[in-house]
């Protein structure tokens, strides 16, 4: 609930469909989740770079890249996780409000916070795609991109989501992508899914 009082929404003189018509479509929300290591990211930047290549508005909120921003105060407790998230959902919505496809890309590790993400595009009018990236755990220790499991394991890094701290698997994501799709694959299968949520 805001703490804010005594304010109004102004509406802006341009229309979504003048924007559509300026960034090559409407605006839509693709928020990817899944495990650190899960191939959220990979993907993420290669359907954002496919976007662009179409002609379409798009940017990449990337959970890392917002933790050294607008998120730069947060910790990981549950409380700073929910704040974490319900930053990138409010800034996604703007973004998409604007006729950007926003990429989001962050573990979002529990269950409430993606369904806020959803609840207030869809009041907004908005499209909204969740996209889990179904990698389980052991694959995620394998390939262990930035050495976080192997810090998680050997005690040095706490509050690790899936070791030491929970990931509520989305129970029905608009999509799921499977740790053997390729990422070209996986790139059409999240196009298709947008296309789907904005007819």
């Amino acid at each position: 609930m805001s703490k804010a009082t005594n304010i109004t929404w102004h509406e802006g003189d341009v229309s979504r469909a003048e924007r559509a018509a300026r960034s090559g479509g409407p605006g839509a929300t693709l928020w990817f989740t899944g495990l650190s290591g899960s191939g959220k990211s990979t993907v993420a930047a290669a359907v954002e770079r496919r976007l662009v290549a179409d002609g379409r508005a798009a940017y990449r909120l990337d959970g890392d890249n917002l933790r050294s921003g607008i998120n730069a105060d947060l910790g990981f407790s549950r409380d700073e996780r929910l704040e974490n998230c319900r930053r990138v959902a409010e800034v996604a919505r703007l973004f998409a409000d604007a006729s950007l496809v926003a990429v989001v890309a962050i573990i979002s590790p529990y269950a409430e916070s993606r369904e806020f993400a959803r609840r207030i595009h869809a009041e907004a009018g908005l499209p909204f795609v969740e996209v889990f990236m179904a990698t389980p755990a052991a694959e995620c220790a394998v390939r262990d991109p930035k050495g976080l499991y192997a810090k998680a394991s050997a005690g040095s890094l706490g509050s690790f989501t899936g070791i030491d701290d929970p990931y509520e698997v989305p129970g029905h994501p608009d999509l799921a992508i499977e740790p053997t799709t390729t990422v070209e694959d996986a790139v059409d299968l999240v196009l298709a899914a947008l296309y789907r949520a904005a007819t």
